[in-house]
C-alpha cells in the first residue's frame, strides 16, 4: 500500500486530493493548522476508506521546524512516503506595493518553503527507492502575473521555477515530477466573492486530474498541466 503526504488538507484542492487517493487505497499523510478540522477530516476519510491508515499533525507550513516535524512523523507513522502532494498555499488580492510589511515572507515561506523543505527531506529517499511523484500545486499566475496579486504571482513564479529543477534532478532514478496549474477554482480564496459555480475549475477537477496522471505509465511523466475555466479566467 502506498503512502501521500498531503499538505493544507482539510479544505479546497487539498480535501478533494485527499478524498480522491483515499478512494485508491492510499494511506495518507495531512496536515493543517485546525487540530479539530483535521480530527473531523480523519474520520471522513477513514469513512470513505477503512483499510487505509491516515496520519494527521497541526502544522504550520510557514515554519521550516513544523514542516520538517510533519514529514518525520509521517514517516514513522506510515512508512515510506511515495507521494507528494506540495498544495498548501495563500492569496493575497493586493498590489506589492500595498503589501503589509511581512507579507513577502509568509507568502514565499507558505508557497515555496514547504515544498522546497518537503523535496529535501524527500528527494534523495525516493531516488533511493527508484519510485516516488510529486505533485506541485502552482497557478496560472506563474504563467500571467497578476499585479492585483503580486506577491502571490511572484510565489508562484517561484513554484513553478522550483518544479521544474527538482524534475531535471529526479528524471533520470525514475522519480516523477508534475506541477498542477490551475485557473480560477473555486476554493477558500473566493470567500466573499460572488461567483457561479458552473463556471469555475472545481477541487474535485483537480484531484481528478492528479488521479489520472498517478496512474500513467511508469515510463511517462506529465510535465505540466493548465486546467482552466471552459469560458476563461474569472
Amino acid at each position: 500500500m502506498k503512502n501521500a503526504l498531503i499538505t493544507a488538507s482539510t479544505k479546497g484542492m487539498g480535501r478533494a486530493i485527499a478524498i480522491a487517493f483515499a478512494h485508491e487505497g492510499v494511506n495518507l499523510a495531512i496536515c493543517a493548522r485546525n487540530e479539530n478540522d483535521l480530527a473531523a477530516f480523519k474520520a471522513e476519510l477513514l469513512a470513505v476508506n477503512p483499510g487505509i491508515k491516515v496520519f494527521t499533525a497541526a502544522t504550520d507550513v510557514s515554519v521550516k521546524a513544523q514542516v520538517l516535524q510533519f514529514a518525520q512523523s509521517a514517516e514513522e507513522q506510515l512508512g515510506a512516503i511515495s507521494i507528494i502532494v506540495n498544495n498548501a498555499g495563500i492569496y493575497e488580492p493586493t498590489s506589492i506595493l500595498d503589501d503589509t510589511d511581512d507579507a513577502f515572507e509568509k507568502s514565499i515561506n507558505t508557497n515555496v518553503g514547504a515544498a522546497y523543505h518537503l523535496y529535501r527531506y524527500f528527494g534523495k529517499k525516493m531516488i533511493a527507492a527508484k519510485e516516488g511523484h510529486l505533485f506541485n500545486i502552482c497557478s496560472v499566475a506563474a504563467l500571467n502575473p497578476i499585479a492585483a496579486a503580486g506577491t502571490y504571482s511572484v510565489t508562484k513564479f517561484a513554484l513553478l521555477g522550483l518544479t521544474k529543477v527538482m524534475r531535471l534532478e529526479m528524471q533520470e532514478y525514475g522519480v516523477k515530477v508534475t506541477a498542477i496549474i490551475p485557473g480560477s477554482t473555486l476554493t477558500s480564496s473566493w470567500d466573499g466573492v460572488k461567483v457561479e459555480k458552473d463556471s469555475m475549475v472545481l477541487p474535485e477537477d483537480i484531484a481528478s486530474a492528479i488521479i489520472n496522471i498517478y496512474h500513467i505509465s511508469p515510463g511517462a511523466n506529465v510535465d505540466e498541466i493548465i486546467i482552466k475555466p471552459a469560458g476563461g479566467q474569472i
